[in-house]
């Protein structure tokens, strides 16, 4: 969900991220904040030419989400989080460096909230969802599966797999209780670079649910020790999904896999008697 941050009045466009708990924030916005130059664009560009001839990984980890403009449109946006922005700002010469840091500090202190009770990410989320337009149901499954991930990946990271491992087995296991490769999955949504998780029902909600579940519980009592025993672990955990998933297929004579997305935000939620044959 995009915000608007002020600092000294200036405009700073903002985007919370639900699954990483993290603001990333307008780089462009940053810098007309903290250079004289009258197009911060053009300032940005070339501060990014020069930071990618000397090899500073600032750039690399720079990502584009959507942010609406002035025009009221949204536009692919150079953004960074935190961390990213405390760095871009040590590139830039300006008096309004520190007092930028501490504001930084300031905004950065509701995701320190957030990991001290981690009930107010929570509420978060769920604000920035129903601002979206989803439905009180599938919010509140939606939630759940949030409070699910975090329980998984926490079980991975404990077993040494690294952050950019996740979404190897996360693909093992969406293949195996779903059918499809996560880029299948989202292909058959029609989606590009949204949150595949967004556009499930809350039927798929529940049965990646269980999969992620399942592969914690497993987890637990095997304790991989490698890549490879992890990635079987995730398999497993995903096949008990795929058995609840034929399960309330034969019962319902339903897909429960679908290609609603949430363009249509009320089908997402799939009550009793609801479906797609």
């Amino acid at each position: 969900m995009n915000n608007i941050k002020l600092f000294e009045n200036k405009k700073v466009r903002a985007i919370w991220d639900a699954e990483k708990e993290e603001w990333f924030f307008s780089v462009v916005d940053v810098c007309g904040v903290l250079s004289q130059s009258t197009d911060s664009r053009k300032y940005w560009n070339k501060l990014k030419q020069r930071l990618n001839e000397e090899g500073s990984e600032l750039v690399t980890i720079c990502h584009q989400l959507k942010l609406q403009s002035s025009d009221g449109k949204s536009y692919k946006t150079d953004v960074l989080d935190t961390k990213g922005i405390l760095r871009l700002v040590q590139s830039i010469p300006s008096p309004k460096a520190e007092p930028f840091k501490m504001w930084l500090a300031q905004v950065g202190s509701e995701r320190l909230d957030t990991i001290a009770d981690p009930s107010k990410a929570i509420e978060l989320a769920g604000d920035l969802y129903r601002k979206k337009g989803y439905t009180e149901g599938w919010i509140k499954q939606r939630l759940q599966t949030i409070e699910m991930r975090k329980e998984l990946t926490d079980e991975w990271q404990s077993r040494g797999v690294t952050e950019r491992d996740y979404a190897i087995l996360t693909n093992e296991m969406t293949k195996a209780w779903s059918g499809m490769t996560v880029a299948e999955y989202k292909e058959m949504k029609n989606l590009k670079k949204e949150n595949l998780r967004d556009n499930m029902t809350n039927i798929e909600l529940v049965l990646n649910m269980l999969a992620e579940v399942t592969t914690t519980a497993i987890s637990k009592t095997e304790q991989p020790e490698t890549m490879a025993h992890n990635t079987l672990v995730a398999i497993k955990g995903g096949r008990v999904a795929n058995d609840a998933r034929v399960s309330y297929e034969q019962a319902t004579n339903k897909k429960a896999v679908t290609p609603i997305n949430a363009r249509n935000k009320e089908l997402l939620e799939i009550k009793e008697g609801g479906g797609n044959t």
